[in-house]
């Protein structure tokens, strides 16, 4: 039976390192997938900051991150004294973003990523979204056939209509997402098959000194 992870960042890892209380160490958390559910592949879902990058909506299905990084750095590089230092800081880090999906895709994830739009809300202040929940439950769809076991790593109640259909065709889901940020409905269907990520903080939490 094959067996594909699906990774809702913006859900399963919203906040961070403030959120979640712990940094991940994704390359265990690759480790981990295929060692205790015999993960063959692992499909992340998130957002990233492009800056003016040219992408079509059309023509693309992902952000092409190697040639991101290079419109990044050349910004830094080339016209960093049209900037304040402030947005100088602020490429920097969305630079050191794009470094981290370089390393996601070498540890073996395929990277499904979303510019970040920017909208403002009932009181004018500026968000900034990239909701990959379509894009998710759309793969999840595509690659039906392909799975015949599926490790949802999310705990958002949107995807419940996909996964109860799944569920009918005869594919074991398992869900994998953090306990008080699981809609009720998620758990109730997952049952036995939910696991709590926030109690694998021993297995996956990054550690400097293994570096």
């Amino acid at each position: 039976m094959k067996t594909f992870a699906f990774v809702d960042a913006s859900n399963l890892f919203y906040g961070g390192v403030k959120s979640l209380g712990w940094k991940i160490d994704y390359q265990k958390l690759f480790t981990y997938l295929q060692r205790k559910y015999g993960v063959e592949k692992i499909l992340y879902f998130g957002g990233v900051e492009i800056y003016n990058f040219s992408y079509n909506y059309l023509e693309n299905e992902v952000v092409p991150i190697e040639d991101l990084r290079g419109h990044l750095t050349n910004l830094l590089k080339l016209e960093n004294s049209r900037f304040s230092d402030a947005r100088i800081l602020l490429l920097e880090r969305h630079l050191s973003r794009v470094n981290f999906y370089r390393k996601l895709k070498g540890f073996g994830y395929e990277l499904y990523l979303k510019p970040v739009k920017s909208y403002p809300d009932d009181e004018g202040n500026v968000k900034r979204k990239a909701n990959c929940d379509v894009d998710m439950a759309f793969y999840l769809m595509k690659e039906k056939d392909n799975f015949g076991r599926a490790v949802i790593l999310s705990g958002d109640g949107d995807f419940l209509p996909v996964l109860k259909f799944l569920g009918r065709e005869g594919k074991e889901i398992f869900v994998l997402a953090r306990g008080r940020r699981t809609a009720k409905e998620i758990r109730q269907f997952a049952a036995g098959n939910f696991r709590d990520f926030e109690y694998l903080k021993y297995l996956l939490k990054f550690d400097k000194k293994e570096m």
